[in-house]
């Protein structure tokens, strides 16, 4: 008996070919009804779907199942700019992607002086929404300031800071290192104005040094070196897509 049918393709077919698990495995998962398909559990095995419209959750977590929609993380290095053209011919993230068949865009910017994880996709919901300042992004920054940092730094930045195009707060701030002379400090929020962590230090009395962007969301840049790029795991891209409500 043939998977394609007029009305789709069998759900755990479908799972099977996402990478979530065997056929036969995917059939558990559908009978324990931990499957949703268009947010209703399923628990019949022969449920057949439009891969390329149906919207599929296991355990809660989005699974991508169009074969054609891929998401990376790039460590862009200091000087490269956030596009994917320059006409003066300057390092640019698009230089990375020139070998790519696919059509892929960057998710926001990183100022050419900062470093550090940037998302790159071709899932235009996903990345409209992860720029989207209403649904709140956690982006995670490690800074070299001058040193000693004051005790009552993070405290100052929890309650908010007023900057020229309005007041600003960091989620969460801390001391990671320091040395005579300067301190590594790291700094979460999901503001995405520009310039925002270089002008919020600058503004409490510690011009940043340097900037890496560690983390969006729950996708973190790990030890992966300056220049390469990698693509997500499934989990997280389902991170990305559960932060966002997709």
């Amino acid at each position: 008996m043939s998977d394609q049918g007029p009305e789709g393709i069998r759900l755990q077919k479908v799972l099977a070919k996402a990478g979530i698990a065997s056929r036969r495995v995917a059939e558990e998962l559908i009978e324990l009804g931990r499957v949703q398909v268009d947010g209703e559990v399923v628990r019949e095995q022969g449920r057949r779907i439009d891969p390329e419209t149906a919207v599929v959750h296991v355990d809660g977590v989005r699974v991508v199942l169009k074969e054609d929609v891929i998401t990376l993380v790039l460590n862009k290095p200091r000087g490269v700019l956030s596009t994917m053209h320059d006409e003066q011919h300057r390092p640019c993230v698009g230089d990375y992607l020139a070998h790519r068949k696919e059509r892929l865009f960057h998710v926001g910017r990183l100022d050419a002086d900062t470093e550090g994880l940037l998302l790159l996709t071709n899932d235009g919901d996903l990345a409209h929404r992860l720029m989207h300042p209403s649904y709140g992004v956690t982006k995670t920054y490690l800074a070299e300031v001058p040193g000693p940092v004051a005790k009552d730094v993070g405290k100052r930045l929890r309650a908010g800071i007023e900057l020229e195009d309005g007041p600003v707060k960091v989620d969460s701030f801390r001391l990671v290192s320091s040395a005579p002379g300067r301190a590594l400090v790291e700094v979460v929020l999901h503001e995405g104005r520009k310039h925002i962590v270089r002008r919020l230090l600058d503004a409490v009395g510690y011009p940043v040094q340097s900037l890496v962007r560690t983390a969006v969301g729950e996708v973190r840049l790990g030890n992966q070196r300056p220049g390469s790029m990698r693509v997500l795991n499934r989990q997280e891209v389902g991170s990305l897509y559960k932060a966002v409500g997709l």
